[in-house]
């Protein structure tokens, strides 16, 4: 009846459905880790996630030996920060590392006489955690960018890391991702998810991948259909800081992620993938400690917690961490903006069902309960520790 009257009403509103499913009512964010570790493929071993944990538990009993260190660097108050304490102590012990991506573009470099060798390499890493079960609910790799002029390299990479997991562990574990670099022209996203469908095809399986969005070029062509176009593979977007600033030409000091430019790409992504269901992720600070002293590891993780604090300021509630004291930040300042709210949010839920006032003069709007739910809903997913 409509379509009598509304001539092509039906298939726009069927295509508003399938482009911007997160609109839809009653819809709610899957698990979405708070983090991405990536390690250079040559770095990459069966102890990389252990390892990892173990440096950052080191350096939380080394610095921050209760909640009283903890509240003063990271300026909670002391409730809270007992809570928060306890948590991450249990999650670098039971989870260090929620994503690992095992790097073949900046952090690995150009070694083509060695590249086939560490894929071999990062192959049997990765079978070996998989039967120690130590693989992290979120893993996979990044293939050098199209954009250096080299696309061979890259899809032989992804060939041989995929299908020697196959052969060795007989099946693709669940959770990988592939992350697509410095996507300069639109036209290499067709060209690379036409070669995950001839994978796809020899291989049976089902692959996904995220692009990082680390050129200016990349936020010109962002719209909600790419996630349609590419038949569901298109996974998320992760910002590239540094990158991304240097194509601005931004002096080397003004290389971080609060700055206004990274702000102006987040809100592009967030506009641009907004109801799609697409994950975003924030980039990453590239510091460690200035050494092994209190002063420097407070400093860092004070600015790092600023850096995670700004992003989930902006709705990205994901980011990078590039080492391993970046996990305790990570971790602690996470925990504590998901529980600073949580009681006040479940509260004002309950209210909007049981329809009576929320208190303190709020009046929630059917949108805003949306947005509390969602947001109890990752906070869950934060807190909770795996089986």
């Amino acid at each position: 009846m409509t379509d009598q009257f509304l001539p092509g009403f039906a298939e726009a509103h069927r295509l508003q459905r399938a482009r911007y499913p997160a609109a839809e009512p009653g819809w709610q964010p899957d698990w979405q880790p708070v983090h991405t570790v990536y390690v250079p493929a040559d770095r990459v071993s069966p102890s990389t996630v252990a390892g990892w944990g173990a440096q950052a538990l080191g350096l939380v009993k080394e610095h921050l030996s209760g909640p009283a260190e903890l509240a003063g660097v990271f300026g909670l108050p002391d409730a809270p920060a007992r809570d928060v304490h306890q948590r991450v102590l249990r999650k670098l012990a039971r989870e260090p590392i929620e994503d690992l991506r095992i790097d073949f573009e900046d952090g690995y470099g150009v070694r083509p006489a060695d590249e086939d060798g560490h894929v071999e390499q990062a192959v049997v890493a990765v079978a070996a955690m998989r039967a120690a079960g130590a693989l992290p609910r979120r893993w996979g790799l990044r293939v050098k960018s199209f954009a250096d002029g080299d696309p061979g390299r890259s899809v032989r990479t992804l060939d041989g890391f995929v299908t020697g997991i196959v052969e060795r562990v007989g099946e693709l574990p669940p959770g990988f991702v592939v992350t697509f670099p410095k996507v300069v022209m639109e036209s290499y996203l067709g060209q690379f998810c036409g070669f995950l469908e001839r994978l796809e095809r020899e291989l049976d399986v089902r692959l996904r991948f995220e692009i990082q969005v680390e050129a200016p070029q990349t936020v010109l062509f962002l719209r909600g259909e790419l996630a349609e176009s590419f038949g569901g593979r298109l996974a998320a977007a992760h910002f590239g800081v540094f990158d991304y600033t240097a194509a601005l030409g931004l002096p080397p000091h003004e290389q971080r992620l609060d700055h206004p430019a990274c702000d102006h790409a987040r809100h592009v992504m967030r506009t641009a993938f907004a109801g799609t269901g697409v994950e975003l992720s924030d980039g990453s600070l590239a510091a460690s400690p200035a050494s092994g002293s209190a002063e420097d590891v407070y400093a860092l993780w004070r600015r790092h917690a600023e850096l995670v604090r700004h992003s989930l300021g902006h709705g990205f509630y994901q980011g990078w961490d590039m080492h391993p004291s970046h996990l305790v930040s990570r971790f602690a300042t996470v925990y504590a903006f998901h529980l600073a709210r949580y009681d006040s949010y479940r509260d004002r839920v309950r209210a909007w069902e049981e329809r009576r006032a929320a208190g303190g003069g709020v009046m929630d709007e059917p949108a805003t309960i949306k947005t509390l739910t969602a947001a109890l809903h990752r906070a869950d997913a934060a807190l909770a520790l795996p089986d």
